[in-house]
């Protein structure tokens, strides 16, 4: 079974072999800190339950390691809420992205812990099971339970983060298609200013205006009015 625990807002996995034979239960546990003191407690607050023999603390153990999946899944819910809350701020788009896929994976880290967990738990209950089993099916039953309310639950997280992912991506085309319409505008804006000023550039011989007194000042102002009058329009166009 897999070991989960929070380090640096890290999800650290860790592993538990667990070897049950009719007179004891031998626990291994590699790359964690989690111990099992919790498990002998209880045993020894419930002696009538001890009868039952090592049935009852391999559930005791197995308990208390799915109990420990449960703080992981708030954790992911919780980031979820947080980064759902920021996903129509402006330029927010790309950093949300990224805390989604470091997200889905802690996602993943956690349903590769429940998964298998439910499968071979699921044969410890009902039908046939292993002799040291049988006095304890009801309390396995009720950690089948446990951990597939987990993997609803996580199934639910990951589809909200695959549509938070795509609306993210749909704000970052949108983000994109805004400085586009921007780029754009100005471009309109300047390509205008450009074609007049290119008109009197041409230097014929017949072009009144350039020995008029006034032809400078005309020509400004026409381009001045043009630019403010392509602005505007843009403006309320929502473009600039």
């Amino acid at each position: 079974m897999h070991l989960l625990e929070l380090a640096d807002d890290e999800i650290r996995v860790g592993e538990v072999d667990i070897f049950v034979h009719p007179d004891f239960v031998l626990s291994v546990r590699t790359r964690s800190n989690l111990d099992f003191r919790g498990v002998r407690e209880r045993c020894e607050r419930e002696p009538e339950m001890l009868r039952q023999g090592p049935g009852f603390v391999f559930y005791a153990i197995l308990d208390q390691v799915v109990d420990g999946y449960f703080p992981m899944l708030e954790l992911l819910e919780a980031e979820l809420e947080q980064i759902e809350s920021t996903i129509f701020e402006k330029n927010s788009a790309r950093r949300n992205i990224e805390h989604l896929y470091a997200l889905k994976r802690k996602t993943m880290t956690v349903r590769h812990a429940v998964l298998p967990t439910l499968e071979f738990i699921g044969k410890l209950h009902g039908g046939r099971v292993p002799p040291v089993c049988q006095a304890s099916q009801e309390y396995f039953r009720d950690v089948n339970d446990h951990l597939a309310r987990l993997a609803t639950r996580l199934d639910t997280i990951r589809e909200a983060i695959s549509t938070a992912i795509q609306v993210n991506l749909a704000m970052v085309g949108i983000e994109e298609s805004e400085i586009t319409k921007k780029l754009a505008a100005w471009a309109s804006i300047f390509a205008a200013s450009t074609a007049l000023a290119g008109i009197w550039g041409m230097n014929f011989e017949f072009m009144p205006e350039l020995s008029w007194r006034w032809g400078y000042p005309m020509a400004i102002g026409i381009i001045a009015t043009v630019s403010v009058l392509l602005f505007r329009r843009f403006r309320r166009a929502g473009w600039l």
